[in-house]
């Protein structure tokens, strides 16, 4: 997959046939749009913004996104889309006309064959912009049916909901695989370590927070000498025990032996055990911890 993070864009790769939106989260909603914009005849693009246009006009809100950049860039490529157009996202370009971006972005400057939306897709200046304006350009047109589950209908928020509500099966239900926080190994306090059960560090900055708490996983080590898949326990949350801490994620691997500093993970959230616990001292928190391996050992069996 070629990601090209600006608007100069190579003549090769014009005449895509491209989805268009956030795709927070790449759930079921989003794959079906990607879907009709597979064309025998074209090769498959996705035009995004980064950053998040919420992110722009809502700066202090609290974080909301499923998936950074990179995650997304991951998983659109295992989706099979050739071309991931990340357009940069500012005031701007927030203030072009409908007619506008038409015009000088998607026409001009990308040179779109076909373009699929959702139905409730707006763009351009105060969001004037929908799909009765796209239907006037140039390029085909393809409007794709928003998409219901059993619950309704399938969103980002409604994932969101079901994560903070530790509901991480509900969530995967309608992404269609499971919610996945991905980073690089920090160092921490090592206090894992010292208890018997070390544990590699992720930061969740910028990233929506599902329920705190103990879950059972499955981890992905992308590269180096440890790349593959294992079974894992990881602890979400800002460590009361040890007194007020920003949030991260802490995954320890299963019968696992080896440095993961530096290495990059993708952490797969499949059960949630138990809330996030405040313990009077050591002892009890090592012993909960014992309860807890042993139970995701019995979850993931």
């Amino acid at each position: 997959m070629q990601r090209y993070q600006s608007l100069d864009v190579p003549q090769i790769a014009r005449g895509a046939s491209v989805a268009m939106g956030n795709f927070d989260g790449l759930h079921l909603g989003h794959q079906s749009v990607l879907d009709l914009a597979r064309r025998p005849d074209m090769p498959l693009g996705v035009v995004t913004f980064e950053p998040h246009p919420r992110e722009v006009f809502a700066p202090d809100a609290p974080p909301f996104r499923l998936m950074n950049a990179t995650s997304r860039a991951h998983r659109l490529e295992k989706l099979g889309v050739e071309y991931l157009y990340e357009i940069p996202f500012d005031r701007a370009l927030a203030d072009l006309t409908p007619q506008a971006f038409m015009d000088e972005v998607l026409i001009a400057r990308l040179g779109i064959a076909h373009l699929v939306v959702g139905a409730d897709f707006r763009f351009g200046k105060s969001r004037k912009g929908s799909t009765d304006t796209l239907s006037q350009a140039p390029f085909a047109l393809t409007v794709a049916p928003l998409l219901e589950g059993p619950d309704g209908a399938v969103s980002s928020t409604a994932i969101r909901t079901a994560l903070s509500e530790g509901r991480p099966t509900d969530a995967a239900a309608m992404l269609g695989h499971w919610h996945r926080i991905e980073g690089v190994v920090e160092h921490g306090f090592k206090r894992g370590r010292e208890m018997g059960f070390p544990t590699a560090n992720i930061s969740m900055a910028g990233l929506h927070l599902p329920a705190f708490g103990i879950y059972a996983c499955r981890v992905d080590v992308r590269d180096g000498p440890h790349s593959g898949t294992y079974d894992a326990i990881a602890s979400l949350g800002s460590r009361p025990t040890f007194g007020d801490n920003a949030p991260n994620l802490e995954v320890m691997l299963l019968d696992f032996s080896g440095d993961l500093y530096g290495e990059e993970l993708s952490v797969a959230l499949m059960h949630f055990q138990r809330p996030e616990l405040k313990f009077d001292g050591m002892e009890p928190l090592i012993a909960q911890m014992h309860r807890d391996v042993e139970e995701t050992r019995r979850l993931l069996s």
